[in-house]
């Protein structure tokens, strides 16, 4: 496993993607400390912290294109299934290398504090809660990328998806104010979101009748539940919405409150698409040798 993570770490240094990504996350963290405390004369770290989570949505996608898709696509897929470790190892090498290009621009953001505090009063452990939480964004929205990546064998299409993904999440606050509440509005979207599940499915086993068997499943639950109580569909969609609201989980730290929920929150979902992605690649091991 460890052989696996130093190689793909340092494939991203062989080239230009992990020197581009730090460059771009400390130009724009800059930008912000500069604007934000600096030219304001403030002394409040996590209020620039606050105004760059922004970054990640075209610098990610960049990162985590290639972890997957360029295996597929140069055919060395294969050999990582003749591999004597597991396939889940190999998938966390994958992910631990990306974590590790995220954490350095992360570790050289997290010497601004010291730096402020030449200037002014910087109160340290709400400004390392913020670079903290900031941190945990980036893992949830990798692991992310990685499953989308492992779903083509296009590095641009596994880009595309994701920034079309984590534009989703960033604007999720906004989508839930703008949804209809009404029980019938809800069930409805519930409806488009079974059919999207099966789509997934169907990217992941090339299985028609698997995918839209579940999907059918699912479409027919949402009937049933909203004929017989149909009030518990009253702005449930919204709700639902909200536990995607990945990047409206790092408030708590920007404000001075550590969320241990929220921290759960995260871990759990870089568990969850980590989990996907093996399941993916497992999926296209067994379609193979069919």
């Amino acid at each position: 496993m460890s052989a696996i993570y130093k190689k793909e770490l340092r494939s991203y240094f062989n080239g230009m993607i992990g020197a581009v990504f730090i460059g771009f996350i400390l130009l724009i963290a800059g930008f912000y400390v500069a604007a934000a405390n600096f030219a304001a004369g403030s002394a409040m770290f996590e209020y620039a912290i606050s105004g760059i989570s922004f970054m990640y949505l075209p610098a990610i996608p960049v990162l985590t294109m290639r972890s997957i898709s360029e295996e597929k696509s140069t055919k060395t897929d294969q050999l990582l299934y003749s591999l004597p470790i597991s396939l889940s190892k190999i998938i966390l090498a994958k992910y631990f290398a990306i974590i590790t290009v995220l954490a350095i621009p992360m570790a050289v953001i997290g010497i601004y504090p010291l730096i402020m505090s030449l200037y002014g009063t910087v109160h340290f452990g709400v400004a390392y809660a913020a670079l903290f939480a900031t941190f945990l964004l980036g893992c949830a929205l990798a692991a992310v990328g990685m499953f989308l990546s492992s779903l083509t064998e296009n590095q641009v299409i596994a880009a595309v998806m994701s920034i079309a993904v984590f534009l989703v999440f960033y604007m999720i606050t906004g989508l839930t104010s703008m949804i209809p509440t009404s029980a019938m509005s809800s069930m409805i979207l519930f409806g488009c979101v079974a059919i999207v599940v099966g789509i997934i499915l169907y990217f992941l086993t090339k299985n028609v009748p698997v995918s839209t068997g579940v999907s059918g499943v699912l479409i027919a639950v949402d009937v049933v539940l909203f004929i017989v109580k149909k009030e518990i569909f009253d702005g449930a969609f919204a709700k639902v919405l909200g536990v995607l609201d990945v990047f409206g989980k790092t408030l708590n730290f920007y404000e001075g409150i550590f969320d241990v929920p929220a921290v759960v929150y995260y871990l759990s979902f870089v568990v969850l698409f980590v989990f996907f992605t093996i399941q993916s690649m497992e999926k296209k091991r067994w379609s193979e040798v069919d």
